[in-house]
């Protein structure tokens, strides 16, 4: 379930012949972060702002980087997660988006970034666009404090002399894959992320995230270094990441969708926090809304069934790597409780299933995105190059 109305004002040292390996520590460490609905949400038609965002990241270029003209809004999500994070010694606290979509960290879009005995001014411009949101500014390495045991010394850092359309938010916590910063920062290649600098001086043995949402609640959890098996109910199960571009240049597997027992995409896609709906392709939706018998509602933007419709859903089943991973009827639907959020009616049943756009065969055919995962336990491993999925506690609820 989505966080109710209460809380709408809501993760290689290169080794040289003479240095040893550092020392991994093998436990995983936590951050907390906190859910809340965009101020914007009710200005906002959620299929078309998913729907831009997953069109730019349909245009990623051969380089593993979004393409020049091509961009997403992270601001314009109807829910964002926020960590505080902070940069300096001392360190000056920066409320911060959380996004796997995008992997530059930086601050200074409203809370000014503080200069420190730490920082280090590179010299070198950033500038990354997410559609209605953009930032430019300088690179800095600075101390960058996540919690008490999470500490990265000399991390890359954007600070903001221009950023729009970040209300109420200082900036992004970028835990994507590397190869999203190629280019984004003047005359380097790819920047190291703090999941590559928690990895690459010791702090985690492994290179991987682990992010768990907490539906109907304020909080969630990135785990560092592997997956927290208090929040799951199940064993972790891990895919490789798919060779299709351009799902490949972001947490991509391959899958297959089936409703009720008839499958209507096989194809590559990808995980992401920042998408809120379950995006598919057209041709895939076309054959969901037919079998569903849903109407699309046009304020919205989303499909709607009615109360008997809804009585007659069928599970819709997402088999990744052999495992199939069932969403339940009441996952499929919109939180009950949002309805007027969105510009919807408070008695109208709503499905979280949208069209990506384009037909399948593009690369990236689907995206699971925060309503596939408030239901699943999800982990993204770089150093195996894997994403994971497990159940947990609220994989069959009945709250939306």
């Amino acid at each position: 379930m989505f966080p109710s109305n209460a809380l709408l004002t809501i993760i290689l040292i290169a080794l040289s012949a003479v240095e040893a390996s550092p020392l991994r520590r093998e436990t995983i460490s936590t951050l907390g972060f906190t859910a809340r609905a965009n101020a914007r949400a009710s200005e906002i038609n959620i299929a078309a702002a998913d729907r831009a965002r997953a069109q730019a990241m349909q245009q990623t270029s051969s380089m593993g980087k979004r393409a020049s003209s091509s961009s997403f809004s992270i601001a314009n999500a109807v829910t964002v997660y926020t960590a505080q994070v902070g940069v300096g010694s001392p360190a000056t606290q920066y409320t911060l988006l959380i996004d796997t979509g995008s992997s530059n960290t930086w601050v200074g879009a409203n809370t000014p970034y503080v200069r420190t005995n730490t920082s280090v001014d590179t010299g070198h411009s950033v500038s990354v666009s997410y559609g209605s949101g953009t930032f430019s500014g300088e690179e800095y390495l600075d101390t960058v404090t996540l919690s008490s045991d999470l500490v990265i010394a000399g991390q890359s850092i954007g600070v903001a002399s221009s950023a729009q359309g970040f209300n109420g938010v200082d900036g992004i916590l970028g835990v994507g894959p590397t190869d999203l910063t190629q280019g984004t920062v003047s005359n380097v290649g790819p920047v190291p992320t703090v999941t590559d600098n928690l990895y690459s001086k010791g702090t985690i043995g492994t290179e991987a995230l682990g992010v768990y949402f907490v539906p109907g609640g304020s909080a969630g959890e990135l785990t560092f270094g592997g997956s927290d098996s208090s929040k799951t109910t199940s064993s972790v199960n891990y895919v490789p990441l798919t060779v299709t571009s351009p799902s490949s240049y972001y947490w991509g597997i391959d899958q297959s969708i089936s409703y009720g027992s008839s499958t209507i995409l096989s194809a590559a896609g990808i995980v992401d926090t920042g998408t809120t709906l379950i995006l598919i392709a057209t041709d895939a939706f076309n054959k969901y809304q037919s079998a569903t018998g849903a109407t699309l509602d046009n304020n919205t933007g989303l499909l709607m069934i009615t109360s008997d419709q809804y009585a007659n859903l069928q599970t819709l089943n997402f088999n990744i790597g052999g495992t199939s991973y069932g969403l339940t009827p009441n996952g499929q639907i919109w939180p009950r409780s949002l309805n007027t959020d969105i510009g919807g009616n408070s008695d109208s049943i709503y499905l979280v299933v949208n069209d990506i756009g384009s037909n399948s065969g593009t690369g990236l055919d689907f995206i699971n995105g925060y309503s596939f995962l408030q239901r699943f336990y999800s982990v993204y491993d770089t150093t195996n190059r894997q994403v994971g999925f497990a159940t947990t506690s609220s994989t069959n609820a009945v709250s939306n």
